[in-house]
């Protein structure tokens, strides 16, 4: 009887044990508390008409999908969002769709395409608020213009691409040529004569009726450039700069990207990322918004506000080399500090 009882005592101590959820202590000895937090419920509701490309460009659509992404987790806002074919054509149709609607806090045009249509929708709708990106509208108190000094960015990546050409000469591959895409080019430009006074600088626009998404277009073009001795391209043309990777690949020369972190795309070959930090905009802006701080101004984001620079080199920095990316570092500093002066023009 009491071999039963002592059976039944330790099979009790064995299931009480089983039934306590244990967990390792971190290494420092200190307890570890994890915990969700849920975004904090919000009525605020937003609308995006995106830009040529549309999203999946790995780039500049992308890149304002995740600002908005980050207001919903962070901010608890809901968006709408609509991919048009051809934005010229289908941009102020869909702005004036929701602003008539009178549901959303915020509508947000992507690129500078759209200039003219928000302008002509935010007029009849003086009450709505309205924000573009890569546009500056002035004098009109119900838009905020969310604009980047592309040029300083480019100007590092300029920096790079003649510290890392074996050629002397490198290339760059626009989009449109429109005075936007521009800055990107005079300031690659200032960059790599800032590092080599005689390094030659090769210039092509994809063009076209769907400049930033053709990337057949921009791998011939860019096919082009290394055929003339380019062995370091940077492109600033959306969609379009797959094709400009795929024939630094097979070519066997480097690429940069721009505006997201690209880096991945095609490991080795893209020595980094113009970033152009449109999501950061987004979020602010809406932020903004949200808090009734709203201001219908002209928002600019140079290197000094963290809005322009460059990604970590992930899977280059070997390739680059310490000494290199201090030269860099440098750089962004001045440039930051206004002891190097960028022209945004050619």
């Amino acid at each position: 009887m009491k071999k039963i009882l002592l059976v039944l005592t330790l099979s009790l101590l064995f299931l009480v044990s089983c039934g306590k959820k244990t967990e390792e202590a971190p290494k420092d000895g200190t307890a570890e508390t994890k915990t969700e937090t849920a975004a904090p419920a919000s009525d605020m509701k937003v609308a995006i008409v995106y830009s040529t490309g549309g999203l999946g460009d790995d780039s500049f659509n992308d890149a304002a999908k995740r600002g908005l992404e980050e207001a919903k987790a962070k901010l608890g806002i809901t968006y709408d969002e609509y991919e048009p074919k051809d934005p010229s054509a289908e941009a102020e149709n869909q702005l004036r769709t929701y602003a008539e609607s009178g549901q959303y806090n915020l509508i947000i045009a992507t690129g500078f395409s759209m200039k003219d249509a928000l302008l002509n929708v935010a007029k009849e709708f003086p009450d709505q608020k309205f924000a573009i990106i890569d546009e500056r509208i002035e004098g009109q108190p119900n838009v905020a213009s969310l604009s980047f000094k592309e040029h300083e960015g480019s100007f590092l990546a300029g920096a790079l691409a003649a510290m890392m050409s074996k050629s002397n000469v490198i290339g760059y591959v626009g989009g449109a040529e429109s005075p936007l895409i521009q800055k990107f080019e005079v300031g690659y430009v200032q960059g790599a004569k800032y590092v080599k006074p005689d390094i030659k600088v090769l210039v092509v626009y994809v063009g076209g009726t769907n400049a930033f998404n053709d990337p057949t277009s921009a791998k011939a073009r860019t096919e082009a450039l290394i055929s003339q001795g380019a062995d370091v391209i940077y492109h600033a043309a959306g969609a379009s700069g797959k094709g400009v990777f795929q024939a630094a690949k097979e070519k066997g020369v480097y690429a940069i990207g721009v505006d997201s972190n690209q880096d991945g795309l095609a490991e080795g070959v893209i020595l980094t990322s113009m970033l152009k930090r449109v999501d950061t905009a987004v979020f602010n802006i809406i932020n903004e918004t949200k808090d009734g701080k709203f201001e219908g101004k002209i928002y600019e984001y140079g290197m000094k506000e963290g809005g322009v620079g460059l990604t970590d080199f992930k899977f280059t920095r070997e390739k680059i080399g310490e000494e290199n990316i201090k030269k860099l570092e440098e750089i962004q500093k001045k440039i930051a500090d206004g002891e190097i002066e960028i022209k945004s023009t050619r």
